[in-house]
């Protein structure tokens, strides 16, 4: 794997918002902490894996239950900050690849990665990087990332260029509705402390009919979308059918 040291920086075309890198290099040493600053990615952790695990099982027919029902696919986690979903992919036995514009993210994912004997293709990178060398995946994965893009359109067609005829895209984001509003930005962020205040900006937040029309222009069919739910008697998080906060939605590009 290339060393951070010999990764050309992001292409001047970048659909990147400078201010949002930035904040999320300063949570670089945090990734890993369950119970830091970005713990509730964590707890989210297992809920999301499921909801990927089986939705590419079904789209690409795998058999399942089996030890790594993902084996053989070639899996792509845009903005993989630390490896919070590019481990778990791993160890299903997908062969993952994850980017990210954050040097001191991918350091600490090559890192935690190489300690866990897990041989993932880390790169500091943006989508318009492997667009450019013609890459090419079976199934991109892009968790919390959309609401932080400045062309969230433009960035759902580089998502789907990145996708093989056939492939699979798996989006998780925020709704953007007055619930979220309240339970994401006021209450995450200013009441609870979940996330450092000024993480997300509602504004960005993705309805699920802008999301299902920007993966229809980039070449997607009707999506499978679920919410994802936090639990306060378990204080947990599970999937679930209301997609007013947070929800994750998984498509098909079309095989012409």
């Amino acid at each position: 794997m290339p060393s951070d040291a010999q990764t050309s920086p992001a292409p001047s075309n970048a659909n990147l918002d400078p201010a949002e890198v930035e904040r999320f290099a300063r949570l670089a040493s945090d990734w890993w902490n369950a119970d830091g600053k970005l713990r509730p990615l964590h707890r989210q952790g297992p809920a999301r894996v499921g909801f990927v695990r089986d939705a590419l099982a079904r789209h690409f027919n795998l058999a399942m239950p089996r030890l790594k029902p993902l084996a053989g696919l070639a899996v792509l986690d845009v903005g993989c900050g630390g490896g919070l979903m590019s481990e778990p992919l791993a160890r299903l036995g997908a062969k993952v690849t994850g980017i990210d514009p954050t040097a001191d993210a991918i350091a600490v994912a090559r890192r935690h990665a190489g300690a866990q004997g897990l041989a993932i293709d880390y790169r500091t990178a943006a989508v318009e990087d492997l667009q450019a060398e013609g890459a090419s995946f079976d199934a991109v994965i892009c968790m919390e990332v959309i609401e932080h893009v400045p062309n969230q359109a433009a960035f759902v067609r580089s998502l789907g260029a990145l996708v093989r005829p056939g492939g699979a895209v798996v989006v998780s984001t925020l709704n953007r509705t007055w619930k979220s509003y309240l339970l994401a930005i006021i209450g995450a962020e200013y009441v609870l402390g979940w996330l450092p205040r000024g993480t997300h900006d509602w504004n960005r937040f993705v309805t699920t009919d802008e999301l299902v029309r920007y993966l229809a222009n980039a070449g997607f069919g009707e999506p499978e979308m679920s919410g994802i739910i936090y639990d306060v008697m378990a204080d947990d998080w599970r999937l679930g059918p209301d997609t007013d906060v947070n929800y994750i939605a998984a498509a098909a590009r079309s095989r012409g």
